[in-house]
């Protein structure tokens, strides 16, 4: 696996980032309906294009297999091939955002318990909660703040 910072987004990475957003999506988030995902796909993209910082993962085969975005400090997508899940691409991922893009902060769905736990273990801590989504979506998030050694 190696980890680029594509300066340039190509309509190619982008659909692949949104394809690899989908897949992680079906298999982490249980609490979003097919009409969820279906709503919430087209906004992908323009977050991919849109976000200050981009990393992206690639496999042995050469093909995006996970990526992280982040903007003034605070993680806003992390997503990981379902296939891959559990091989240290995540942590990678969100070690590079953290020491050179500076993430401190993050939101997350409080229905996705796997990934609540992931971000902990990584040294995150719950310091707030919303009942909604930024959009006003009924899915609550735990805003969370990077602590101790790992800043």
């Amino acid at each position: 696996m190696r980890i680029e910072t594509p300066e340039e987004r190509s309509g190619e990475l982008v659909a692949a980032l949104v394809d690899i957003w989908e897949r992680s999506v079906r298999a982490t988030h249980d609490f979003l309906s097919e009409g969820d995902v279906a709503l919430l796909r087209p906004e992908v993209g323009p977050g991919v294009e849109g976000v200050a910082a981009l990393a992206v993962a690639y496999g042995d085969d050469g093909a995006p297999c996970g990526f992280a975005g982040v903007q003034d400090g605070k993680l806003e997508m992390l997503f990981v091939a379902p296939e891959i899940r559990g091989h240290g691409v995540g942590s990678a991922l969100l070690s590079l955002a953290v020491e050179r893009f500076g993430v401190e902060t993050l939101d997350v769905n409080e229905q996705n318990p796997q990934a609540v736990g992931f971000y902990e273990h990584e040294g995150f801590v719950v310091v707030d909660r919303s009942p909604v989504d930024d959009a006003g979506r009924p899915w609550p998030l735990l805003h969370l703040r990077l602590e101790g050694d790992r800043r």
